[in-house]
């Protein structure tokens, strides 16, 4: 096995938390893909929640598409503050964090980016079968959009975190 390489890029200089991280090769791979991202958020009781969900990456928010009056819209409209993490889990690890508050719009209807998200998902006839089924009069949905204030990435092949332990490092350098 070849071992691998350990770029200079410019991500490699940028600390955690730095919202540069964004424009980010793997920050970009990881956004535009259809993934299902994770979201951490405080429920009404005080404890901790974490729930997939499908996203939508504008360029500048993270949109993710939430039926009117459910759980989850009431606990962030009470505390908006989400953890979100987007990763693969083929080959080495590829992680991207997200730290801000949410804001929430109601609408009437299906949420124009919650229906790019089915279709993008889905394919282009059943996303659209799907949003047309749903999309009946009363329908309400709530556009939760996070602007990062906090990002990280993990990737063991582009960057690494100032922690990864010299062991890992040895190993994917190809040593020992």
């Amino acid at each position: 096995m070849a071992p691998m390489s350990l770029p200079n890029t410019p991500a490699t200089g940028l600390r955690q938390g730095d919202v540069k991280l964004l424009e980010t090769p793997i920050a970009q791979r990881l956004l535009s893909t259809p993934l299902v991202a994770r979201m951490a958020y405080t429920g009404r009781d005080g404890a901790p929640r974490l729930i997939p969900v499908n996203f939508l990456w504008t360029g500048e928010e993270l949109v993710v598409g939430a039926f009117a009056g459910n759980y989850k819209v009431r606990d962030l409209r009470t505390r908006p503050d989400v953890a979100v993490c987007i990763d693969t889990a083929e080959g080495l690890p590829q992680v991207l964090m997200l730290r801000g508050k949410v804001t929430l719009a109601e609408v009437d209807g299906v949420l124009p980016e919650y229906a790019t998200i089915q279709r993008a998902g889905m394919g282009d006839e059943v996303g659209d079968a799907y949003v047309k089924a749903i999309d009946k009069p009363g329908l309400r949905m709530v556009r939760i959009g996070l602007r990062p204030t906090w990002v990280g990435v993990l990737d063991f092949q582009e960057r690494f975190p100032a922690m990864t332990p010299e062991p890992v490092q040895a190993a994917l350098r190809g040593e020992g």
